[in-house]
C-alpha cells in the first residue's frame, strides 16, 4: 500500500490488508530471527539529520504558510509567483510529515514521537488553510482567462493539469473563507482513524491462547496475522473465536468511531454539494462514479468463479465445511523460508521484463536504505511505501518474516516506490503525485510478474499448486474482498446519508449480510463457506473504511493491473511502453483518462470480466494437477 497526504485528512501509516505480512512471528521463529543489519533499517536522517532540523522545518512551514496570505485577492496579477510558493510549501510540509510519522511507526508507543507527528499534522491543516482560497480565487478568473494564461506563459506548465482540474470542479468549490473553514476542520475529521489506530495497535487488551501443541499465543495483530495461518482447523477456530471475541468487547466504541468518520464524510460532501459520498470521493480525482458501480455489480455477477475456487480450497484441504477461519492456511504447505535479499533478487529477476533502467533504480533502491524492513516492539503493523518526499526517495515499512507472503509483500510495496520514482523523475512537484485510482497498478502488477518466476522456477507439482493457489489466494483477496469491502463501505455511507445512525451492533449486521452473499452462505446443507456472527466483526480491524471509499481502487488496479501482466509476459507490442508512460505520468491527467490511453477503460465489465476468467484458467491448471496426482479426470471450467 502506498502511503500518500490528503489535502483535507492527515492519514497515518496504513495497515495493509491482504497484502499485509505478520509483524512478529512465533516464539521459535522470533529466536531464529537475524540479525538486524544496518542496511535493512532506512536512514531518515536523508530527509532530516536530526530533530532540532526537523523543528525548524516545522516552524518554516508557519511561515510560508503565513506568506501565501499576501497572494490572496491578487492571483489574477502574481498568478505564477503565487502557484510556486503554494507548491513549494506543500513539498515542504510533506517532507516534514514523512520524517514524524515515519519516526512514529517505529514504535507507535512512544508518546514523543506520536506528539511529533501530530504536530506535522497540525503544520498541514495550517498549509491548507492558508491555500483554501486558491480553488475560489482561481474560478473567479474564469476558464478561458485561465486557458489563456496557460497558453501564454510556458513557464506555467508544472501546474497546467492544478489549473484546469480546479476549473473542472467549479460547481464544488465554496468560497474562500468557507473552503478555509472547511480545511481546518481537517485534524479534527481525522481523528477518528487515529483513534481506531491507536487502540487497535496499542491500547486494546489483546487476548492469550493456547494451540494445541502447547504454543502460547499471543493474538495482537501481529499475532492475529501469523497464527489465523495455523495447521490445524481447531487452532484456527480458537484464533478467530479469541481475536474477534476481544474486538466484540468494543463494538460499541468502535462502532462509534466507524459512524464519526462517515459522518464527517457525508459532512464534507454536502458542504461540496455532492449528492451521495460516494460521488464526492471518487470527483475527487475525476472518477466516474459508473466506475465504482460497474465494479460491485461486476464482482458480484462473477461470485460462481469465487465460490468454486472456495470448494477447491475446501477439496485441497480435506475440509468437509469450510469456515471463515479457514481462509488463511496456503493450500499447499511450503517450508521454504527467504531472506530479504533473497526476497530482493527475486524481485529483480521477475521485474527484469519491464527494462533494464527499471532494474538499475530497483537496485539502487535496495542499497540505498529506503527500507525498514523487519518487525519490532510497538511497530506498526503491515507494509507501506510513503513518497510524500519528492526531493529525497520513497520510504518502505515492512514487517518482514521470511515466508512467501512476504517476499511478495516486499515486491508489491517496491512497485509503489518505483511508480514514484518514474514519476519523481518524469513530473514536476506539482504533477508528481499520483492518484490512489492508479497506485495499486505498479504494485500488484509486480506481484503478477513475481509469480510466475517463481511458477518458472519451481520444480515439483506441489511447488506449482503453492504458487498458483497462492496466485489465486491474492486474486480473492485483492479483487474479490476489497470489492466485498467497497460494497460495505457503500451501503454504511447510504445509511448515514439517510439518517440512519452506525451502531457497532447494525455495522456487524450490515457486514454480515453482505460476507454471507459473497462467501456463499445459503444456510442451509448448500452452503459453500459457514460464516458465523463472529466473523461480522472483521469490519472493525480494518482501517481502510477511515479513509473514505479508498478501497474499491484495489480491486479496480487489481483488474488493470492483470490485464497489463498478461500483455507484458505475452510481450505484445506496444504494452511496455503504455505501461511506463502511465507509471511516469504522476498525476500529469485525470487517472481514468491516463488508464483509458493506456488501453484499460473501467467504467466497463470487461477489466473485471478477464479477473474472473484469469482465476477459472489457474483453477483449471490446478485442478489438472490434481487430477494427475491422483490418476483422474479434471471438470474443466466447472464452476
Amino acid at each position: 500500500m502506498r502511503l500518500q497526504p490528503r489535502p483535507l485528512l492527515v492519514l497515518v501509516a496504513l495497515t495493509a490488508v491482504g497484502t499485509a505480512v505478520a509483524a512478529e512471528a512465533a516464539n521459535a521463529a522470533e529466536a531464529a530471527k537475524p540479525e538486524i543489519r544496518k542496511q535493512d533499517t532506512w536512514d531518515l536522517e536523508v530527509v532530516y539529520p536530526n530533530v532540532d532540523a526537523w523543528s525548524a522545518a516545522v516552524a518554516e512551514v508557519g511561515v510560508q504558510s503565513d506568506a501565501l496570505k499576501s497572494c490572496e485577492g491578487h492571483l489574477k496579477e502574481q498568478l505564477k509567483p503565487c502557484l510556486e510558493k503554494r507548491f513549494a510549501t506543500q513539498q515542504l510540509v510533506n517532507r516534514v510529515y514523512t520524517y514524524a510519522s515515519n519516526h512514529s511507526n517505529q514504535d507507535t508507543r512512544d508518546a514523543v514521537w506520536q506528539g511529533r507527528e501530530q504536530q506535522a499534522g497540525l503544520a498541514y491543516t495550517k498549509f491548507n488553510e492558508a491555500s483554501a482560497f486558491f480553488g475560489p480565487e482561481i474560478l473567479a478568473l474564469g476558464g478561458p482567462a485561465v486557458e489563456a494564461a496557460i497558453k501564454a506563459d510556458p513557464a506555467l506548465a508544472p501546474y497546467d493539469y492544478f489549473l484546469r482540474s480546479t476549473v473542472q470542479d467549479a460547481p464544488h468549490t465554496l468560497d474562500s473563507a468557507t473552503e478555509g473553514l472547511l480545511a481546518s476542520a481537517g485534524t479534527v475529521l481525522g481523528e477518528p482513524d487515529h483513534i481506531h489506530g491507536i487502540l487497535v495497535d496499542a491500547e486494546l487488551p489483546w487476548p492469550d491462547v493456547t494451540l494445541k501443541d502447547g504454543t502460547k499465543a499471543h493474538l495482537d495483530p501481529s499475532g492475529w496475522t501469523l497464527y489465523r495461518q495455523a495447521a490445524d482447523p481447531a487452532d484456527r477456530k480458537t484464533v478467530f473465536d479469541a481475536f474477534y471475541g476481544a474486538m466484540k468487547a468494543y463494538q460499541g466504541t468502535l462502532g462509534a468511531t466507524l459512524g464519526a468518520a462517515v459522518e464527517g464524510h457525508w459532512f464534507n460532501a454536502r458542504a461540496h454539494h455532492y449528492d451521495t459520498s460516494v460521488a464526492a470521493s471518487v470527483d475527487a480525482d475525476h472518477v466516474p462514479v459508473a466506475v465504482y458501480d460497474t465494479l460491485v455489480k461486476t464482482t458480484n455477477a462473477h461470485l460462481p468463479t469465487l465460490h468454486r475456487y472456495l470448494r477447491l480450497r475446501a477439496k485441497m484441504l480435506g475440509i468437509e465445511e469450510l469456515q471463515y477461519s479457514d481462509m488463511y492456511p496456503s493450500l499447499v504447505k511450503m517450508d521454504k523460508t527467504y531472506t530479504v535479499d533473497e526476497a530482493e533478487a527475486l524481485t529483480v529477476d521477475a521485474t527484469k521484463i519491464l527494462g533494464a533502467t527499471y532494474t538499475s533504480q530497483l537496485t539502487a533502491g535496495f542499497n540505498g536504505r529506503w527500507m525498514d524492513v523487519y518487525p519490532g516492539p510497538g511497530k506498526r503493523g503491515g507494509a507501506y511505501m510513503d513518497g510524500a518526499a519528492y526531493a529525497v526517495h520513497p520510504f518502505l515499512l515492512l514487517n518482514f518474516n521470511g515466508d512467501y507472503e512476504g517476499v511478495t509483500t516486499l515486491a508489491h510495496e517496491w512497485g509503489h516506490a518505483m511508480h514514484s520514482v518514474l514519476s519523481s523523475k518524469k513530473q514536476p512537484y506539482a504533477k508528481a503525485d499520483y492518484s490512489t485510482f492508479i497506485a495499486e497498478i505498479a504494485s500488484t502488477c509486480n506481484e503478477a510478474l513475481l509469480i510466475q518466476t517463481m511458477l518458472k522456477n519451481a520444480k515439483t507439482d506441489d511447488e506449482k499448486l503453492y504458487f498458483l493457489g497462492t496466485q489465486l489466494e491474492g486474486l480473492r483477496t485483492t479483487y474479490f474482498r476489497q470489492a466485498q469491502f467497497a460494497e460495505f463501505e457503500r451501503e454504511i455511507h447510504k445509511q448515514v446519508e439517510a439518517g440512519q445512525p452506525l451502531t457497532g451492533e447494525g455495522l456487524s449486521a450490515t457486514y454480515l449480510e453482505i460476507l454471507k452473499r459473497y462467501y456463499g452462505d445459503t444456510g442451509d446443507a448448500k452452503a459453500v463457506t459457514h460464516i458465523s456472527e463472529r466473523d461480522a466483526m472483521e469490519w472493525a480491524y480494518i482501517p481502510h473504511f477511515y479513509y473514505n471509499f479508498y478501497v474499491y481502487q484495489y480491486a479496480t488496479s487489481m483488474a488493470a493491473s492483470s490485464q497489463f501482466s498478461a500483455d507484458i509476459l505475452a510481450k505484445k507490442p506496444g504494452v511496455l511502453e503504455k505501461y511506463t508512460t502511465l507509471l511516469s505520468a504522476g498525476g500529469s491527467a485525470d487517472p481514468y483518462d491516463l488508464l483509458k490511453t493506456a488501453g484499460v477503460d473501467l467504467a466497463t465489465p470487461q477489466p473485471y470480466d478477464a479477473v474472473a476468467t484469469l482465476m477459472d484458467g489457474i483453477m483449471d491448471q490446478m485442478e489438472a494437477i490434481i487430477a494427475k496426482k491422483s490418476g483422474a479426470k479434471p471438470a474443466k471450467g466447472k464452476k
